[in-house]
This record gives structure tokens, sequence and C-alpha cells, in this order.
């Protein structure tokens, strides 16, 4: 399936967060406090993201991260919108806006927050890694 193809699936929110650089409201979106072990991949193309095992209660209301499964998947951007200067992380293989990075993070994981649309991921749980093709994941969740 295509980009093109794979857009016309998304819900209206996926894709104001993802194409329009939108926000989905706060505490009130799908993986914040998520507890469940498993991965997160970009919701257009599958590109794994983040893992659960990195992700931390950072009292924002998005689920918030310590950092990316691998570098090279995310792409930090200036973001001057709103009147404020941050950086705005975006994934590699889609170019999906995903949130915003943040050096507000636990100290002993290197201070960064990785500040995560729920909109803009994919939730596969631990168990389903392996039928839905992320079979080589499953070593991250002993």
């Amino acid at each position: 399936m295509d980009k093109d193809e794979r857009l016309k699936q998304l819900t209206p929110i996926q894709y104001q967060v993802t194409q329009l650089n939108g926000t989905e409201p706060p505490f009130r979106n799908e993986f914040w406090g998520n507890t469940r072990d498993g991965l997160y991949v970009d919701i257009v193309s599958g590109e794994p993201l983040f893992s659960s095992r990195d992700q931390f209660d950072a009292g924002c209301g998005w689920p918030s991260f310590t950092k990316p499964l691998d570098a090279a998947a995310i792409e930090e951007r200036v973001d001057r919108s709103y009147g404020m200067i941050r950086t705005e992380v975006r994934s590699h293989g889609a170019d999906s806006h995903l949130g915003h990075v943040f050096d507000d993070g636990p100290q002993e994981t290197g201070g960064l927050r990785y500040c995560i649309n729920s909109a803009a991921l994919r939730f596969i749980p631990k168990e389903n890694l392996e039928q839905e093709g992320y079979g080589a994941y499953l070593p991250l969740f002993p």
C-alpha cells in the first residue's frame, strides 16, 4: 500500500496531527497512561519508533519517552510556532509530525522527554509483535 492510500485510512485526528502538525488534547488521548509492554510505530508507515520500556509518566498528558528505538528513525526540526522555540520530532520514513522533544526528562536516562501525540502512533502489544511482523523486537521485552 502506498503512502496516499495509508493517509486515506487515517482518522481525522491522526491526519491533523501527522500531516498538519496538529496536537491532540492532553490527558484525553489513546496512549497517555498506557502501561502495557509493546512497541509504538508510526501510524502512517509502521516504522518502529518507541518502546514502552522507555515510556514514563511525565505528567504532561501525552505519552512520553526517554529515547527513540533508533535515533535514525527520528528527525528533529526547529519549531517556531505559537511564539515559542521548540524542537519538533518527525518520523524519518513517513515524515509524520510526532510531537516535540524537551530537555526536562529523567536525568538518569539522559534528560530527554519525547512528548509524542498518541494519534501519530500505533501500539503493538508484546504478545502481537511476532504475528504483526515485529518479532525482531521481542528481546526488548523479557
